[in-house]
């Protein structure tokens, strides 16, 4: 088994959401890490990522506020949001991977699907590969519940959260037995 570890400066947890059914509100998560595990034909068995959900920027201060406010993420008291692979199937170019995702102390199975880059060398005699990663939650089902309905009959902030993640990952070091 081979160990991987996100290289955070050649990565991106991104969301969108629409905003009064009429445009779309896109965001990141700009402090992450991870490590994920290969077999030995190099296709993944495990992926982990912890998020700094206080890192969240949508370009928008005072949106940023209120989406660390106990309306959203609660960062306070949830600091923290983690996704954790519970099954990885496919191939390298149409891949599934199963997992839990907790967001303010609620853990849901999420579903993401996508594709692995090639096993590649660096100019500098690192080994990395690469994964690009989307899927979809109800941000209510954890508890970010906040909203407004709208005159014409819509609401503020649609349930469904698209995700985006695209990341890099740097061939770990062997541990010496």
């Amino acid at each position: 088994m081979t160990t991987w570890n996100i290289d955070t400066t050649h990565a991106n947890v991104d969301f969108s959401v629409k905003h009064m059914a009429i445009s779309t509100v896109r965001g990141a998560f700009n402090l992450f890490n991870g490590t994920g595990a290969t077999n030995e034909d190099g296709f993944p068995v495990s992926l982990a990522m912890q998020i700094d959900a206080a890192s969240i920027s949508t370009n928008n201060e005072q949106r940023d506020g209120h989406l660390k406010s106990p309306d959203f993420f609660d960062v306070a008291n949830h600091p923290t949001l983690t996704f954790k692979s519970t099954r990885i199937s496919g191939t390298r170019e149409d891949v599934t991977i199963v997992g839990d995702l907790t967001i303010r102390g609620v853990t849901k199975s999420v579903t993401l699907k996508g594709e692995l880059g090639p096993i590649v060398k660096d100019p500098w005699g690192n080994e990395r590969t690469s994964l690009v990663a989307t899927g979809k939650i109800s941000r209510e089902q954890f508890g970010l519940t906040w909203n407004m309905a709208l005159e014409f009959g819509g609401v503020m902030v649609s349930d469904e959260v698209k995700l985006h993640v695209e990341v890099e990952a740097v061939k770990a070091a062997p541990v010496p037995a």
